[in-house]
């Protein structure tokens, strides 16, 4: 920005002003307005580039009008002294030598439904890190990109962002010409391309390219501070009274917020308080909005009584394991509510920004997942239901992700670089052989880890019974329970919602331990149980 508005700082010492510049990341984080603060901060005009400006029906058409853009832009950079164009979801104009074939999106959608659409949400209880990485592995890359806004689209804006300049004007190009005269070189046009997208491989290589595209800048998720910030700045346009402790706590447990999320999210909470004849915001309605938008509206159906306490038992196991085993993460919220495509779930936020991962982190993870078999065994008499496929799947993804490449299993070496270098499994074995005895190996080394992190899961619940009984009451009784009041069930502590030392109280214990039994009679004889929940007087 300092070149655009003084680029003779650098153009006469022999180097030029970089014309282009690739902002890439997920959506929402502010692409397009650091496009539009670098045209205010220079008081240079800014051209705004539709996606779908160069799709068109007929061939040909795209290419005119990319020359009748950049021509424009000259007129401009001349007029003005420079000019900004932002060109937002760079990767509509394609790639030419890819044919599309759906896309990483569609693939990635696809992997996360097998992954995480399930009745228990399983992936759910990994971190966001983890998850990305599991969907990341199991994709396989397919093809991206397509031929943008038509055949020679692309071509010609390559061509204008590095080609050659023709001398300018009828008398420069045709009188000087005629009468001998060399014609004066073009202008230096300086013009600033920005583009913008979330999908960098989509783009073509040569667009890539230095001269064309000089620096690439990655616009990520906003730290804890960005995130508290943003916060403060939203918060300032509508009444509230949330203190700063407690927006401090919003940053942290809404860890990938992007400014476009937080506006939407602080926009919710408004609809909210207003629909409860209020025109603050207070501290309920942020958490109901941020249910509705990570969850969306639960559905409106009701679960038979020995259904609602095996779910609630189920989730009790999660949430109990990730109290007591998981310190990188800390529990967001519980829910037996029934969504569009689980169940119930426990959701975790990690409670610091943390970019690497270690192997007691993983284990806990595990652990967490396999906490809703080994529970759902010891609660019903060996007995569990299908709900625990997703925990399995998770687990097994971790586990062997563990064994075979991360190197926090019983080998050093990578099964993925063995693969693909042909090199046998791990101590030598016949050629024609080393594949199927390399994945056997593999297999049963995870297995091993499974069966060994289940059994230290039973044991963990076991030595905790009353503490999963109190937290599955506590569910069916509210249906929903925030991370703090979780807690508070579990710790014996007054919470937001839930007096968590009701369960302290051996009287009130015994009653829930009378209910279980009676819920666990009613699942193998596929009837009501005998015996209504109890319900305590809130102290």
């Amino acid at each position: 920005m300092v070149f655009l508005e003084n680029p003779e700082s650098i153009e006469k010492h022999g180097g030029y002003v970089p014309g282009g510049i690739l902002l890439w990341g997920p959506p929402g984080t502010g692409k397009t307005l650091m496009a539009e603060s670098m045209a205010g901060e220079t008081g240079k005009p800014f051209v705004f580039v539709d996606p779908g400006a160069f799709t068109n029906m007929f061939m040909g058409v795209g290419v005119l009008k990319v020359k009748g853009l950049f021509r424009k832009l000259r007129k401009l950079a001349l007029r003005y002294g420079g000019v900004v164009v932002f060109f937002d979801e760079a990767d509509a104009l394609g790639n030419r030598g890819i044919v599309s074939g759906g896309g990483q999106n569609r693939a990635d959608q696809k992997i996360k439904s097998e992954i995480f659409g399930n009745t228990c949400h399983g992936g759910n209880y990994l971190s966001e890190s983890t998850a990305a990485l599991l969907v990341r592995n199991a994709f396989v890359m397919g093809g991206a990109g397509g031929q943008g806004g038509g055949m020679g689209t692309l071509q010609a804006l390559l061509t204008e962002l590095s080609g050659l300049k023709k001398p300018r004007g009828f008398f420069n190009r045709i009188v000087r010409r005629t009468l001998g005269m060399r014609p004066k070189s073009p202008p230096k046009y300086r013009i600033l391309v920005v583009m913008a997208t979330n999908m960098p491989e989509a783009l073509d290589e040569a667009l890539l390219r230095p001269g064309r595209i000089d620096r690439m800048y990655r616009v990520g998720y906003p730290s804890k501070a960005g995130r508290v910030r943003t916060y403060e700045g939203y918060f300032a346009k509508v009444s509230h009274s949330l203190t700063g402790e407690e927006i401090d706590k919003l940053a942290t447990i809404t860890p990938y917020a992007t400014g476009a999320t937080i506006k939407d999210l602080i926009n919710e909470a408004l609809i909210m308080a207003i629909r409860n004849g209020r025109t603050s915001i207070i501290w309920s309605d942020v958490l109901r909005a941020k249910q509705l938008k990570e969850l969306g509206p639960a559905e409106d159906v009701e679960y038979i009584e020995r259904e609602r306490h095996a779910v609630a038992v189920h989730e009790a196991c999660h949430a109990v394991m990730a109290h007591l085993t998981r310190r990188h993460m800390e529990i967001d919220l519980a829910t037996i509510e029934k969504g569009s495509d689980y169940l119930g779930m426990v959701a975790s936020i990690p409670p610091d920004d943390q970019f690497t991962r270690w192997r007691t982190e993983y284990e806990s993870d595990i652990l967490v997942s396999l906490a809703s078999l080994a529970g759902e065994r010891m609660f019903f008499k060996g007995d569990n239901s299908s709900g625990v496929s997703g925990d399995l799947e998770s687990a097994t993804t971790v586990a062997a992700l563990m064994e075979g490449q991360w190197g926090m299993g019983s080998t050093v070496s990578s099964y993925a670089s063995s693969r693909r270098m042909d090199l046998g499994a791990p101590g030598g074995g016949k050629k024609d052989e080393s594949s199927k005895e390399m994945k056997r190996a593999l297999a049963d080394r995870i297995e091993d880890n499974l069966a060994s992190l289940l059994a230290k899961a039973e044991i963990i619940l076991r030595d905790n019974r009353r503490k999963v009984l109190a937290v599955a009451h506590a569910l069916e009784i509210h249906k929903t329970l925030s991370g703090d009041d979780v807690v508070a069930v579990i710790e014996g502590k007054s919470g937001t919602i839930v007096d968590g030392r009701l369960y302290q109280i051996e009287e009130n214990m015994v009653a829930i331990e009378a209910y279980h039994d009676a819920a666990v009679v009613a699942h193998s004889e596929h009837k009501k149980p005998d015996i209504e929940i109890p319900k305590f007087q809130q102290g």
